[in-house]
């Protein structure tokens, strides 16, 4: 399958990621988010990101642009590629809706971090053709992408989905459905561990986080990644591990859940384990 024609729904900052390198790729890119506003602040941060690719040598900024067009409803495409909060319900019913909108050969994807892809593919009468497409921050620059088949996805739908992101100039790592996936499971509880290590008096922030990159060889420390992820996220994400898994190692920090209580959530907000201007 080529997937020329594809449907972002979620216009945040991993949706318009997503829709930037499948545009660059030269496929037609339909854009949606109900959010007033969010395709708009999608498309700004999309022509910053590609202006910067372009004075480096990139593909010129105006014509990515030109090949993605908002879209006011869930709209047929090949490929939708859904990049909305992390919250099972809200998908789920994304979900229903997009089988509904779709054509029936089109896959439905999904690029939650956590949330389980058999319980998406369920709701679909299209269970063979749903998978987790999971992208990383910033997208336009990390190469990996997690590709997680639920229960019921087919080898085929996998086999496009691997392809595609190859095509994308991504590198592809299989996994199956378990609750976090490989890389949550692994991250999560690393980020959690050093809330944990500040909570504690272990260490303040700065040194936390300097001596993951110096002495793990880490380009970010763990708090600052969380500040970049968004620390509502990563709270979502270990109640997602400790449900699925059944284990309390699982729980987030309770600095973790003071800090998004006070709408402390990182960079989107201006302030997390850091402060942003």
């Amino acid at each position: 399958m080529s997937f020329e024609r594809v449907l972002v729904v979620g216009a945040g900052q991993m949706g318009a990621g997503i829709a930037q390198v499948v545009a660059a790729s030269g496929r037609q890119v339909l854009l949606h988010d109900p959010f007033p506003g969010a395709v708009e602040r999608g498309l700004a941060g999309m022509r910053v990101s590609l202006e910067k690719l372009e004075a480096k040598g990139g593909p010129a900024a105006a014509d990515v642009l030109a090949r993605v067009t908002e879209s006011a409803e869930l709209a047929a495409a090949d490929l939708m590629i859904e990049a909305i909060i992390e919250d099972v319900g809200a998908k789920e019913q994304l979900f229903r809706d997009a089988d509904a909108a779709l054509p029936t050969g089109a896959i439905l994807a999904s690029n939650t971090s956590s949330i389980p892809i058999t319980s998406l593919a369920a709701v679909t009468s299209r269970p063979d053709r749903v998978i987790g497409m999971h992208f990383f921050n910033p997208v336009p620059v990390l190469q990996l992408v997690e590709v997680i088949r639920a229960l019921q996805t087919s080898d085929e739908t996998a086999a496009a989905i691997v392809a595609l992101a190859r095509d994308l100039g991504k590198v592809p790592a299989e996994a199956n459905d378990f609750p976090g996936f490989v890389s949550n499971r692994i991250l999560m509880p690393f980020i959690n561990e050093a809330a944990y290590a500040l909570m504690e008096g272990v260490a303040e922030a700065e040194a936390i986080d300097t001596i993951a990159k110096l002495g793990f060889a880490h380009p970010m420390g763990p708090l600052a990644l969380a500040d970049l992820i968004g620390l509502d996220t990563c709270v979502a994400i270990m109640d997602v591990l400790q449900a699925g898994l059944g284990d309390p190692k699982y729980a987030p920090c309770p600095l973790l859940r003071r800090y998004v209580a006070a709408g402390r959530l990182g960079r989107k907000s201006g302030r997390g384990f850091y402060e942003y201007t």
